[in-house]
């Protein structure tokens, strides 16, 4: 099983990075203000304009370190890709997939249907550990419209643009409902809906942020077991998309972003002096509040589960990899049917 290292994080617009030996170097207006082991290091994320030497661009393609520019609000950029690595044969197998709706529809079902059943378990898990603070009868309402859904996805007879349209109903019904599993300072944190380009809550800026660093982690994991995050099943072929990488992520949503927002705001980890409102009624967070989120973000993903399907022990953090693992296997056809991520 493959080791879970860190990933590096420059919050700073001035920071530079370049290569020295076998570290990564930061400075500041050419003053050293730090250094890192490549060795300790999976991923590289910078906000804002900072920029990176050539020499150290290459060093992270050549081993696979993941290396993304974000802008200062969190928006991605660009990414550094070095040579394709893995097996040509899997790769041309997925593209042959992808081509094939009907080969594509079972793997796109899959992962609906584990975004899904994870969306229910929240809401059921809430009912059961705060009966007295949650409208608890909204709660099973909705659980039981997800229920329903996902009985509807069992029919095989199903085409992709109705496993979407069926997915938009539950998601929609599902970001209605998550406003009552905050318990704590619910007159700054609130979500009604799910907004986004620009996000007009605090709820939604934290989704936001975190499903951007959660699909760079997808398509770092898919591009490290051979597989091109840029070709999907469920989320359809366009220049510049991972679609492949928001494909696996699906599944991952409510129980690596969702819930870990709900903890973030019930724990009072974060405040509401923490993001600011532009005149556009855009939500942004800052710079200490992305800090904030991004250090307990790294300690989330050093907890370690069993996972369901393995039964093996890993960090969270190593999950968009597994999941990987198990979506190239499917393709080869070592698997029926690829296992989504189901966790409760």
């Amino acid at each position: 099983m493959r080791t879970l290292l860190n990933t590096l994080y420059i919050m700073t617009p001035e920071n530079y990075l370049r290569l020295d030996g076998e570290n990564v170097v930061i400075s500041r207006e050419s003053v050293e203000i730090g250094r890192v082991p490549l060795h300790n290091l999976q991923g590289i994320v910078t906000f804002g304009y900072s920029g990176a030497s050539p020499a150290l661009m290459g060093a992270c393609a050549n081993r696979g370190i993941s290396l993304c520019f974000m802008t200062k609000n969190g928006r991605f950029l660009a990414s550094v890709v070095g040579e394709m690595k893995g097996n040509v044969v899997l790769r041309k197998e997925q593209y042959r997939i992808s081509d094939d709706l009907q080969r594509c529809t079972p793997m796109a079902r899959n992962m609906i249907i584990g975004k899904i059943y994870n969306c229910k378990w929240i809401l059921e898990r809430a009912t059961r550990d705060h009966p007295l603070q949650v409208d608890v009868e909204n709660l099973k309402n909705t659980s039981k419209f997800l229920s329903e859904s996902l009985r509807s996805l069992r029919n095989e007879e199903l085409e992709i643009d109705n496993i979407m349209g069926m997915e938009g109903n539950a998601a929609s019904r599902y970001f209605k409902t998550l406003d009552n599993l905050i318990l704590h300072n619910k007159e700054d944190f609130y979500i009604h809906d799910r907004n986004r380009r620009p996000p007009t809550d605090r709820v939604n800026a934290m989704l936001s942020f975190l499903y951007t660093m959660l699909a760079n982690d997808c398509a770092a994991a898919l591009s490290t077991v051979g597989l091109d995050p840029y070709v999907g099943f469920l989320h359809r072929d366009r220049p510049g998309r991972v679609s492949l990488a928001l494909d696996l992520m699906e599944e991952l949503r409510p129980v690596f972003v969702d819930r870990f927002v709900i903890a973030l705001i019930n724990k009072h980890m974060i405040e509401p002096s923490d993001f600011i409102e532009k005149e556009n009624k855009a939500i942004l967070m800052t710079d200490d509040g992305r800090k904030k989120i991004l250090s307990a973000w790294q300690n989330k993903k050093q907890e370690k589960i069993q996972h369901p399907y393995l039964c093996e022990t890993v960090e969270w953090g190593l999950i968009p990899y597994v999941q990987s693992l198990l979506l190239a296997r499917t393709i080869r056809g070592d698997l029926d049917g690829y296992p989504t991520f189901i966790w409760k």
